[in-house]
């Protein structure tokens, strides 16, 4: 997609797109100077013997059948594999594709005027940075490298010629005048003809027509080695309420029968955006340049210039009449080193304007870039066609002469990881986002819940966007992944805060429904988390700020989390298809209401809501659990059944003891629970059951709601089990064991009905008892000691069995009275 800057120094064009010519005024509404290309010969001419035409591979084409061309983003994700490693390609339609343009209305053609821009380009590569003086005020020719500066002298650089102080910093493109499509036709016909001017031996104009590679050699050669200035006028950026769309929409009036197939086709650029698939369908907002297309009219040499799509999203564009526009390309993995070139070949104009690059207004040579090792491809786009660029894929080119082109962004599901990268890259660079990535990333999630909810119906609604969504989720999904890449990124940067759990707070639905929320200082979106303090209501930093924000106590501050970790997790796992968290997700997306029983497994995570509300919440807490059953009960015997755990002779390695927290929730009468505490055991493997593995089991603090019990399949992380209670962690990994044997019909082993899960952390361990009550030589933890004393009379194995046993196999919390 074209996208020519949008400079301080052309304001006065920019309120030209938002207020339109008056048709009633006089010709141009803005007076250009006498020595605007308007209004003088055109002197210029075509040097064939010093073309400096690209020697580069061209980019794929293809060409959709009917069948496929019904569907756009199916097509899209098809041709990905073959396309992508090019950045670009070309699109083909079938011979019946033939969509009437609207600009060719009348009405619009001869009466409605648009703006432009005056382009210099012998200016788009070579030039002095603003700021340098010049030293000549002659022209010079020179040849003897490509990037041989150019000798135009820097006062009569179009941006200096402007009133706006910003304008004298910055090389930009000045507003031009503002044509009709008849007039700029005529303009562009006429410079076109006198630049390539050929007299036969008689001194008569000879008619003819140059190619597009005599056209793309002269237009290098004008960047490259620039010995006249040469100027031209684009028509770019036009938004809607300028020109309107060169196709027909669907509440627009039209004749003919066969009208909407291409009112309706997914094809139409008015269209593409938000067709099912396509995550930019979950904005609310119809962002001009992004889902609003725009119109470009160029002419011969008028030019758009390096750069990469916002939120490095897809393009599309398609050409709707008039001469070849010539594109370049290079793929999303050379990105890095198309800039690392461009610094190193023009390291003045990035020493003034460390981000030339988002400027758009500075050409490079692909030959210098393919000397560079930079992959660069070519596309001639001819009416008719369209053009595809991936993410990432930093693009530029020219047009051979007058015609007129319309772009549009795109977002198929496997652009969110791209579209992430993006908004940590902006971040990073302190620039501000255009879309809230997160609210499409949740957005696409919540479709695919209400999909795969709908196929796992007895009477699943089999259609084809059901089926899309469900192609993008599952283990290792793209959209699971993208969830899951996030949810881990939410979680470190939680943890790296350090805060205490009670400064975690739920973030009301419409945060960020009436205005944009953006991190103070790296303009960080703020839809998923935010952080703040009482000090500043309105003001609002990203986690990773959240310590910049200001110089209040840590007490004062808190953070806004739109869903806890536990909640993404949970997502994760419906994406995944687990059948319990898909009905928890369909509860929040579609409202549906569950059985008893239903609710009774889906009380964890919705029960969060409500832990959220009164302003302190565990992160990653699995089930909301009934605290006060927890181990009240007096333990009774086992009856003599062995639990796997003792069953197998469970050896525990301790890795590192903690501290102690002295508290009531940080032990109970069986155990004593030191935070950081971290231990080593071997258990049969929950992905091979086959085999036994290492896991670790983990003390975390999660505030006011005490210890965090964790398990970890050591080999695998992500395999990772949360819960208030270590009995329950660990029966989670056990059930995990028994659903993975089920699946591959293994046979399950009658021991796996019950486990000990203090003993699997290594809290009956007597070693590990022995080291942890030293870290409490006063009895601090009073009901643990108490306990203790009373039942001193009887030996540590008695107060095992008798005890501990049935309680714990009956599944019992040995996190104890939280309440």
């Amino acid at each position: 997609m074209e996208n020519p800057p949008l400079e301080s120094e052309i304001k006065e064009d920019m309120s030209l797109k938002n207020h339109p010519p008056d048709k009633d005024k006089d010709k141009d509404t803005i007076m250009e100077q006498p020595s605007s290309p308007r209004h003088r010969k055109v002197v210029a001419r075509w040097l064939p013997d010093e073309a400096q035409r690209p020697i580069i591979d061209d980019a794929p084409v293809f060409t959709p059948s009917l069948e496929e061309f019904v569907d756009p983003l199916a097509y899209i994700e098809k041709i990905r594999p073959l396309a992508e490693p090019y950045g670009i390609c070309r699109i083909i339609p079938p011979s019946t594709w033939k969509p009437p343009c609207r600009l060719k209305e009348k009405s619009i053609w001869e009466q409605t005027k648009f703006p432009t821009r005056i382009q210099t380009v012998d200016l788009l590569q070579n030039r002095e940075p603003m700021k340098k003086k010049p030293k000549s005020r002659k022209r010079k020719r020179r040849r003897n490298s490509r990037m041989g500066s150019s000798k135009r002298r820097s006062g009569s650089s179009p941006a200096e010629s402007t009133s706006s102080p910003e304008a004298e910093e910055k090389f930009g493109f000045n507003s031009g005048s503002d044509f009709t499509l008849d007039e700029f036709e005529k303009y562009a016909l006429h410079f076109k003809d006198s630049y390539f001017e050929k007299k036969d031996s008689g001194g008569d104009i000879v008619k003819w027509t140059p190619s597009v590679d005599d056209i793309e050699g002269e237009y290098w050669r004008i960047v490259e080695q620039p010995t006249d200035e040469v100027e031209v006028y684009y028509g770019a950026d036009l938004e809607n309420g300028v020109l309107g769309s060169g196709f027909y929409k669907r509440a627009e009036k039209f004749t003919g029968s066969d009208m909407e197939q291409y009112t309706l086709s997914g094809w139409n650029l008015n269209n593409l955006p938000r067709l099912p698939g396509s995550v930019l369908s979950f904005e609310d907002c119809d962002i001009s340049g992004v889902l609003v297309p725009w119109l470009y009219v160029g002419m011969c040499f008028s030019s758009f210039c390096w750069h990469v799509e916002d939120h490095h999203l897809y393009s599309l564009n398609y050409h709707h009449f008039g001469e070849p526009k010539v594109w370049y390309g290079v793929p999303g993995s050379n990105a890095t080193a198309l800039e690392k070139a461009m610094r190193k070949h023009l390291p003045d104009l990035f020493e003034e304007q460390p981000d030339l690059l988002h400027g758009l207004v500075t050409q490079f040579s692909p030959s210098i870039l393919k000397d560079e090792g930079v992959q660069a491809y070519r596309v001639v786009q001819n009416s008719g066609e369209y053009v595809l660029t991936f993410p990432r894929a930093y693009h530029a080119g020219f047009n051979c002469g007058f015609n007129c082109a319309e772009a549009v962004n795109v977002a198929p599901v496997d652009w969110l990881a791209h579209g992430q990268n993006a908004v940590e890259l902006y971040s990073k660079e302190t620039r501000k986002t255009s879309l809230s990535h997160d609210k499409l990333l949740l957005g696409a999630a919540y479709e695919a819940v209400k999909a795969l909810w709908e196929l796992s119906a007895s009477e699943g609604k089999e259609n084809t966007t059901n089926l899309r969504w469900k192609s993008f989720c599952g283990k290792n999904g793209t959209l699971t992944n993208a969830i899951q890449a996030r949810l881990q990124m939410e979680e470190g940067r939680i943890t790296a805060l350090g805060r205490d759990s009670s400064s975690l707070k739920k973030m009301e639905k419409d945060f960020d429904s009436n205005c944009e929320r953006e991190c103070f200082s790296c303009f960080y979106d703020l839809h998923l988390s935010a952080s703040g303090c009482k000090c500043s209501p309105e003001e609002y930093a990203c986690l990773k700020h959240a310590d910049d924000l200001c110089s209040c106590d840590v007490k004062d501050g808190f953070i806004l989390l739109r869903y806890t970790m536990d909640e993404l997790s949970s997502l994760v796992r419906a994406l995944e298809g687990k059948s319990d968290d898909l009905k928890i997700w369909a509860s929040k997306v579609l409202g549906i209401e569950h059985s008893d029983e239903d609710q009774t497994k889906t009380s964890s995570v919705i029960s969060e809501e409500k832990k959220l509300k009164e302003g302190s919440f565990d992160l990653n807490i699995d089930l909301e659990m009934d605290y006060q059953e927890d181990v009240k009960e007096e333990a009774s015997t086992s009856g003599g059944e062995l639990t796997a755990s003792e069953n197998l002779g469970v050896s525990v390695e301790p890795i590192n003891l903690g501290f102690l927290i002295f508290g009531k929730l940080w032990c109970n009468k069986y155990a004593i629970f030191p935070k950081g505490f971290r231990s080593r055991v071997k258990f049969y493997n929950v992905l091979d059951p086959t085999r036994m593995s290492n896991y670790i089991s983990e003390v975390l603090d999660a505030g006011l709601m005490g210890p965090l019990f964790r398990v970890t399949l050591e080999e695998s992380p992500d395999e990772s089990f949360f819960n208030v209670s270590a009995q329950q962690c660990w029966e989670m990994v056990m059930r995990r064991v028994k659903d993975t044997s089920t699946s591959l019909g293994l046979p399950i082993l009658p021991q796996f009905e019950s486990i000990n899960g203090l003993q699997m952390f290594g809290f009956l361990s007597p070693s590990i008892v022995q080291a942890i009550e030293a870290l409490d030589p006063n009895h601090r933890l009073v009901e643990y000691w108490n306990h203790k004393n009373q039942t001193s009379s009887d030996s540590k194995d008695h107060f095992i069995s008798s005890n501990c046993s049935a309680s714990l196999t009956k599944g019992k919390l040995f996190g104890v009275d939280l309440m």
